[in-house]
């Protein structure tokens, strides 16, 4: 005899299936609260990487958050230990006030032994004991001896150094570092240190002059009025000298580099006197400007003068003020 059962009542909560559904759910919730509570204690910070340049714009350091997003597990925990170290690194470099004055040799290439040869932050003194530079080197003893070849001896005549406990630290530490001295002595003077601000190649060299064409042999597409005008409108503040930036070739060229560097200006120049690369220029430049003799220097697109000028308002104190209009 068969019995039929009719109405037979499925209880979707007993599938194997969906069961697994579940503890998936509630696993993924058990998760998240764990991953929760993690992030709370332990915050992955990671400081975005930065070039030396000397322009001090402390918002490129602002550091950002990652948080961890699985729970804690034996294999997970050995990235927590990452930022533990970069933090005892960066607490094991001493702070600018705290560290010893070390003179520095006249003689290039004669440095005191207590001179660190290894990775760390650095700031040098002029002879009145004014900080001028921090800097950042993998050789803290060659990056003293170059600035020595190479910067006025009046402005490097001591040196702090800070140098790191391991023999290759991560460069956020560094720059870290770098960094806590730099704001250290804002906080102790209000500014920061001439050799780090923007426009001032003292200590970092001064970026290799421009050039308008690949070369003399090249055929130009464009006239080479249009070149000039594209250059002076796309670069805040250009200077046509005659020579290069680092060697001028005539007098009045080396005043106005002179006063635009001290001054602190950002500024591009030109050689006019290049032949291979700005072939034609000085006689086109003559004519763009209506301007007859050089150097001549350019702000927002328009001449501002040339040698003459630019030294009367670097007396008046108005230099600065009007190329940065």
């Amino acid at each position: 005899m068969r019995i039929r059962i009719k109405n037979l009542k499925t209880y979707p909560r007993h599938s194997p299936s969906l069961s697994r559904e579940n503890e998936r759910v509630r696993g993924s919730t058990v998760h998240m609260a764990a991953s929760a509570r993690i992030s709370r204690l332990h915050p992955i910070i990671s400081p975005p990487l930065a070039s030396t340049k000397t322009q001090i714009s402390f918002s490129r350091f602002s550091p950002s958050f990652r948080y961890l997003s699985s729970p804690l597990s034996l294999s997970r925990s050995k990235q927590l230990t990452k930022p533990c170290y970069r933090h005892r690194v960066c607490a094991s470099i001493r702070k600018l006030s705290e560290s010893d004055s070390i003179p520095i040799a006249k003689v290039p290439g004669d440095l005191d032994s207590s001179i660190p040869a290894g990775a760390g932050v650095y700031g040098v003194f002029d002879a009145n004991g004014e900080l001028q530079f921090v800097g950042i080197s993998r050789n803290i003893a060659a990056s003293v001896d170059k600035h020595r070849k190479t910067v006025p001896a009046d402005l490097c005549s001591s040196v702090k150094v800070g140098p790191a406990d391991a023999a290759t630290p991560d460069r956020t530490v560094l720059q870290s570092a770098w960094k806590s001295w730099v704001e250290e002595h804002i906080s102790a003077t209000g500014k920061p240190p001439s050799g780090n601000l923007q426009g001032n190649y003292t200590w970092t060299g001064a970026p290799p002059d421009l050039r308008l064409t690949p070369g003399r042999n090249v055929s130009l597409t464009v006239p080479l009025e249009d070149l000039i005008d594209r250059l002076v409108k796309e670069h805040k503040v250009v200077a046509f000298i005659k020579g290069s930036r680092r060697a001028p070739q005539c007098g009045f060229s080396q005043k106005v580099v002179g006063l635009l560097e001290s001054h602190g200006v950002d500024f591009v120049s030109v050689d006019v006197l290049d032949e291979e690369h700005n072939f034609g220029l000085r006689e086109k430049l003559k004519t763009y400007s209506n301007w007859p003799t050089f150097p001549q220097v350019f702000a927002g697109g328009e001449l501002v003068g040339g040698c003459d000028i630019i030294s009367d308002l670097a007396e008046k104190g108005e230099l600065k003020a009007i190329l940065q209009k």
